[in-house]
């Protein structure tokens, strides 16, 4: 059987450097830091009180009133960017089959803030069971593809995965398959994440995984940096919509660039912490190379997981000096979570955006706030460091790892 191609017709953004795309790619290549004091909640009693928030959001522009209080903010922010995508993408949606559209979208947490106000709304009552009706609804991580589905009367295949910070990554890899072999004619993919709550900040403070640089917020992620302290929490949505390639060309659609191929693995090593030497990583590269019947010297950038956290920046750049040897040298290796923060399962979905958009204005984004080198990182690999770099890029690949060890890898081609 032969697999169809797959291309991306649409995108959509709502991130912390920029509520849509074309925003988010101005934040991109100008090396914006998405980060600042929390307005969310009273961090100040936090390790860590500041995060990468989406900025000058207000739901009621988009979402009516009522209906928007039915939803929690992940699946605020998932509509909202996949209207994004969907206007993009100028699919004519009285036209299309709406039984071969679906939806196939992640989420490493869900409605975690309806959670959190519930539980502690019941904690200061008598023990009597007041909950909202809305509350498991708000909360489950798979509402946000319904929602998406509903809305739009999209019938195919509809349901969110979950793996930590690989979700999107999953999602968009699950997506490609569908349409590969002829089950879909258009998918709808991406992930939301809204963890910048008391909870979330709380939780990721106690693993001591989070930066505590509140001195200087605007600095905290910085990746490859010999002074990284840890990750700072980012929150909002990207929407990419997949299509067959022989229905985009039929429509006459604008073509971004083509899913080229899409590689798993686990680490099989910890729960929170990377391989020392990457062996996940090297695996999941290797997969995503041969899904995609590339070689090594095919790729000219990738966007690294790097979330600046001590252990994972390293094990990572190990891996793809190992996988790409001499050519990894001629890289542009850059992470865009310098100025986004880590969107958690939303990271996959808005990070494969910078490398579609990387493909398509031939400018690599920066890794920004870097000032001391890491003796540990080789000094002949090129970081992208501080400013944005031109160069044609053909092949991008996108990394993303989950804690429980899930390792999931996307390469994008300009369309030939």
């Amino acid at each position: 059987m032969k697999l169809k191609r797959v291309v991306v017709t649409g995108l959509g953004a709502l991130t912390p450097i920029g509520n849509t795309v074309q925003d988010y790619w101005e934040g991109l290549k100008n090396g914006v830091s998405g980060a600042a004091p929390i307005t969310h909640f009273d961090a100040s009693k936090f390790k860590t009180q500041f995060a990468c928030e989406v900025k000058s959001f207000n739901v009621t522009d988009f979402i009516d009133r009522k209906e928007a209080r039915r939803l929690d903010k992940f699946s605020q922010y998932a509509m909202v960017a996949s209207d994004e995508a969907i206007a993009d993408s100028g699919i004519e949606l009285d036209k299309v089959n709406k039984e071969r559209v679906g939806v196939v979208w992640g989420a490493g947490i869900g409605g975690l803030e309806t959670f959190q106000e519930e539980v502690l709304n019941y904690g200061k009552g008598d023990g009597t069971p007041r909950f909202n009706p809305f509350f498991i609804p708000k909360m489950i991580a798979d509402m946000a593809p319904g929602l998406i589905s509903i809305k739009h009367g999209f019938m195919g295949p509809n349901y969110t995965t979950v793996s930590a910070c690989a979700s999107s990554a999953n999602a968009m890899i699950d997506a490609l398959n569908y349409i590969r072999l002829g089950h879909a004619d258009i998918i709808v993919s991406g992930g939301s994440e809204a963890a910048v709550a008391a909870a979330g900040m709380g939780g990721f403070n106690a693993m001591h995984a989070l930066s505590t640089r509140n001195d200087d917020p605007k600095t905290a992620s910085r990746p490859f940096d010999k002074n990284r302290d840890g990750f700072v929490l980012g929150e909002g949505s990207g929407a990419l919509i997949l299509e067959e390639y022989e229905h985009a060309k039929a429509r006459g659609a604008k073509i971004y660039a083509e899913l080229i191929g899409g590689g798993l693995s686990a680490d099989a090593y910890h729960m929170t912490a990377p391989h020392p030497e990457g062996t996940g990583v090297k695996t999941v590269m290797r997969n995503c190379l041969e899904n995609a019947g590339l070689k090594p010297e095919d790729v000219d950038a990738i966007n690294t997981h790097g979330t600046s956290t001590p252990l994972g920046d390293v094990a990572e750049l190990k891996a793809i000096t190992e996988v790409f040897g001499e050519h990894a040298k001629t890289i542009n290796i850059n992470s865009t979570k310098s100025m986004t923060g880590h969107l958690l399962g939303a990271a996959g979905a808005i990070e494969a955006i910078a490398s579609i958009l990387a493909i398509k204005h031939g400018l690599v984004p920066p890794t920004i706030n870097h000032s001391t080198a890491d003796e540990k990182i080789s000094p002949e690999l090129n970081l992208t460091l501080n400013k944005a770099q031109e160069r044609e890029v053909k092949v991008a690949m996108s990394n993303t790892f989950g804690f429980g060890g899930h390792n999931a890898c996307v390469l994008f081609k300009k369309l030939d």
